[in-house]
């Protein structure tokens, strides 16, 4: 098994830190990170987001939160769950955790009791702030030197920039997103989510899991900076490697792209479909379900090469074709073709689309004040392992007492003394 891999195994005390129990195998699938204890001190988008991916492969997400407060996340609405302040925003990145309520300022006790039983703290503060409130990884690291431990930023913990808030549509105009993003005669456009700090939180997610690999062989953990500036450089891929190689600036290009032709997303006559020919094999197959065979014989659209040259003849030419009929005519037309082609969905669209049901991606469970409410599943299906939504995000303070007694043995006088000195709620 994987667990048996990642965490050293049951009551074996490393580090004079007792580690999590793994649960025994009895049969079916099992989670693969069952067992696994998260001490979550991240909000917003990049670490709740990473944090819930863990959550789904059945890693104990303890979500600290302020009291009172919470998330800044959970008032970013409307829209609002029913019979909830929760904003519905807060919902699709805080599944699979539980919710306590510490104030960091005045309860760093209780966090290093935590830090002792959990196997990753995950955090997004300015780097510095937990230094100050005593919780940074050098104090952290003497109490429990087994924690991993991840910072999640938005320029990391060195260079000029470091102390610079991090924020999705800044890293992504910092790091050359924007540029390239947008109509090709028109200003530069944000992608429509926060594409950045979702990049982030699955490179900090697999980050966590190489980490916990590499404690198995030393025993130690380590810490971890992650952050959304470099990861959108990162994500430039051919674009970034473009200009280090060969000198190319990029620029928008739209949908289309700048090395295929035709590969971009035309008018219907009801809506919009993107195509996309990436052999000339392919071009012949649009061109004869099109109509116009004659088209691929033609020296100016006859390989990929000549058909880049001389993109918009071909583009104008393909837009009038296209603007005779609706979206669902030509998906009926292209039924089984060659090359890729799909219409521009609304949501509507999209959770109406039968692939989409058929793989049963969006889920429905109750919720305690809504009723019931649905979420978008883990993409990931394994052989062998469970990845799927167990609960749905908690309540502002929900497990507060749970955890408490629980996991650090608290009672209703030691519970009621942190309620009075406003340590917890």
């Amino acid at each position: 098994m994987l667990l048996k891999r990642l965490l050293p195994p049951a009551s074996v005390i490393i580090n004079g830190i007792r580690r999590a129990h793994i649960a025994t195998e009895t049969g079916g699938k099992q989670f693969p990170l069952e067992g696994v204890l998260i001490l979550d001190l991240t909000r917003i988008v990049a670490g709740p987001y990473c944090t819930m991916v863990l959550g789904d492969l059945g890693a104990e997400v303890y979500k600290i939160e302020r009291p009172y407060e919470g998330d800044e996340s959970r008032k970013w609405g409307p829209p609002f769950m029913r019979n909830s302040t929760d904003s519905v925003y807060f919902m699709a990145a805080n599944r699979n955790k539980k919710s306590v309520c510490v104030n960091l300022k005045t309860g760093r006790e209780v966090i290093y009791e935590l830090a002792k039983k959990c196997d990753v703290l995950v955090e997004n503060y300015v780097p510095g702030k937990l230094d100050s409130l005593g919780l940074g990884y050098e104090t952290l690291k003497s109490i429990a030197p087994s924690l991993v431990y991840c910072s999640i930023t938005g320029f990391g913990s060195q260079g000029p920039y470091k102390a610079k808030p991090g924020y999705d549509v800044i890293a992504a105009s910092m790091g050359g997103l924007l540029h390239i993003t947008g109509s090709e005669d028109g200003p530069p456009a944000k992608v429509g989510i926060a594409i950045t700090d979702i990049a982030t939180g699955l490179y900090a997610h697999g980050a966590i899991l190489a980490a916990l690999l590499q404690r198995h062989r030393t025993g130690r953990g380590q810490k971890i900076d992650v952050n959304l500036f470099s990861t959108q450089v990162a994500c430039l891929i051919n674009v970034a490697s473009n200009y280090l190689n060969a000198g190319k600036e990029a620029k928008r290009w739209g949908t289309a792209h700048e090395s295929i032709v035709p590969y971009e997303a035309f008018e219907t006559k009801t809506g919009y479909i993107t195509l996309g020919c990436g052999s000339d094999a392919q071009f012949v197959s649009l061109c004869r379900l099109l109509g116009v065979a004659e088209l691929a014989q033609d020296e100016r659209f006859a390989s990929n090469r000549t058909r880049v040259s001389h993109r918009k003849e071909l583009i104008a030419i393909l837009s009038d074709i296209l603007k005779s009929k609706s979206s669902s005519d030509w998906m009926h037309i292209f039924e089984g073709a060659s090359f890729p082609v799909g219409p521009i969905n609304s949501m509507k669209e999209v959770f109406e689309d039968r692939h989409l049901q058929a793989i049963g991606m969006v889920k429905t469970l109750p919720h305690p004040l809504a009723g019931e409410v649905k979420l978008v599943g883990p993409p990931v299906v394994y052989g062998e392992a469970k990845n799927e939504i167990t609960s749905v995000p908690p309540q502002l303070g929900q497990h507060t007492d749970e955890v408490l007694r629980g996991l650090l043995g608290y009672g209703d006088s030691e519970l009621q003394r942190l309620r009075n000195e406003k340590i917890i709620q």
